[in-house]
């Protein structure tokens, strides 16, 4: 038999590691002297630890190898296959992760884009013709609720219509996939809403429906602006064109996207 320090120089691991595996029962020695509490080790643990480091080497956690050391190899197998799944999820999520930081990085942009999912949502609106996006503010102050018909920067008069507690026309936009991005103070709107359509562009991701400018202030008067774009994957036929810092070239939009009754509409 072997003491600890001799067998982990044997299996090349530190004595801490095979008094760890003492404690949490993975690996109790064959004997322990009574009067000198020295561990001593046989045949039957060094083949035991040489399968418990080859488990770790799969990437199995201690909790899970405490369960299948044992076990017969089906078991072992169908707990690596579900390990291994897991683990490729956690690699997908941390390069996911990875790309987006190098983005951010590299757009020179502070806005910080979210893609998640809305149910409907029922409106009654205003139709409006803006010709030029500074007329923006004055035509939907704060606190209200804007929808644009574009699909990059505007390149003349466009549509757009603005939410209302009274009157106006119904419209409702179905449960989607929407990227959200709340409007720095410093940056404002439109060159917010020109970042925002450049980051679609290099996420290959087309608009679908009206983009909606969310005015928000609460009981305080302290006010934010929330823009949030429906968006889906850009049709196979349609070429991702290259994008300039700043600036996102328009797209054709979808069929779907939703509009007002007769509302036309440019991109």
């Amino acid at each position: 038999m072997w003491r600890i320090g001799q067998l982990a120089r044997m299996a090349g691991v530190s004595g801490r590691t095979l008094r760890h595996y003492d404690r949490i029962g993975l690996l109790p020695p064959a004997a322990v002297d009574s009067a000198t509490g020295y561990r001593w080790y046989g045949a039957a643990e060094l083949a035991r630890l040489e399968r418990i480091r080859g488990l770790q080497r799969l990437g199995l956690p201690l909790r899970a190898i405490a369960e299948l050391v044992d076990a017969p190899e089906p078991q072992v197998r169908q707990a690596l296959a579900e390990a291994l799944a897991e683990l490729r999820r956690e690699i997908a999520a941390r390069s996911a992760a990875v790309a987006a930081a190098e983005d951010h990085l590299a757009a020179q942009s502070p806005i910080l884009p979210q893609r998640t999912t809305v149910g409907p949502r029922r409106l009654r609106v205003h139709r409006l013709r803006i010709a030029h996006p500074s007329e923006l503010g004055t035509r939907c102050p704060a606190p209200t609720t804007l929808l644009t018909w574009l699909t990059g920067p505007p390149e003349g008069p466009f549509a757009a219509a603005a939410a209302t507690a009274h009157g106006g026309e119904p419209l409702t936009l179905p449960a989607r996939t929407v990227v959200r991005a709340l409007v720095p103070p410093d940056r404002g709107v439109v060159r917010t809403g020109q970042d925002l359509f450049a980051w679609l562009g290099r996420h290959e991701l087309a608009v679908t429906g009206p983009t909606l400018e969310d005015h928000l202030v609460d009981a305080d008067g302290n006010g934010v602006t929330v823009l949030e774009v429906p968006v889906g994957p850009v049709a196979p036929d349609e070429p991702v064109p290259a994008h300039r810092p700043g600036h996102a070239a328009a797209r054709r939009r979808p069929a779907a996207a939703a509009r007002l009754p007769g509302q036309g509409e440019r991109g």
